[in-house]
């Protein structure tokens, strides 16, 4: 590259695009930055984007997070959150860190293991993303077979569901079919906010639990 890594820099809620990147280049970029930074590093086709969120970002990433944690548990669904865990698979020429992602449906087939293999491995079976300044791109989650997709914009969530290789809006999950999860996350969001996140995190077992006890 013409440039170090270390001249470049990306301010907060913004992103960098990179053109013509190699498979190689690619891991040998993730390998400088290292583990211990606040940006992230998507890839596909040879296009690498580096972004590096904002505070209110964090925050929705952490509350979104925090609610599926609750959900799954009240469900009694086995599950494995990997946070912003750098998959990639070099057969697709793509890499993707996404703010959240779960192992759900497949989360026995990576259990205890301490490195994920997309070559082997299947990849996560839910990815969040906030996308308040900036658009995720789709082409990596489809290259990498991401069965679902969630983008929070800051007041619309939208739910991108795996069909025949592309992601097509939905106003349900294929995860949790029988609940309107694209209204209720953003409400409990908003709640998180004026209310506390522990105060929060209660009212929604509680209303986990209560449409789990209604007659359907």
């Amino acid at each position: 590259m013409l440039l170090e890594l270390n001249q470049l820099i990306v301010r907060a809620g913004h992103q960098l695009l990179i053109k013509n990147v190699s498979w190689s280049a690619y891991k040998r970029i993730l390998a400088e930055l290292g583990d211990n930074r606040s940006s992230r590093i998507g890839y596909s086709q040879g296009m690498l984007e580096i972004m590096a969120p904002l505070p209110e970002h964090e925050v929705a990433k952490v509350i979104i997070g925090d609610l599926v944690k609750v959900l799954l548990e009240e469900l009694d669904l086995e599950f494995w959150s990997l946070g912003s865990t750098t998959f990639d698979k070099e057969s697709m020429d793509a890499g993707v860190e996404p703010d959240d992602c779960f192992y759900i449906q497949n989360e026995a087939r990576v259990r205890g293991k301490d490195r994920i293999n997309l070559e082997i491995d299947p990849p996560p079976d839910l990815a969040i993303e906030i996308d308040i300044t900036s658009r995720t791109r789709f082409n990596n989650y489809q290259d990498l077979r991401v069965p679902e997709l969630w983008r929070w914009n800051g007041r619309k969530l939208e739910i991108n569901v795996l069909f025949n290789g592309k992601y097509l809006e939905s106003n349900t999950s294929s995860i949790f079919p029988n609940l309107p999860i694209q209204q209720v996350i953003p409400e409990y969001l908003v709640l998180s906010k004026t209310n506390g996140r522990n105060t929060t995190m209660k009212g929604f077992r509680a209303w986990i639990r209560q449409k789990m006890s209604s007659p359907i």
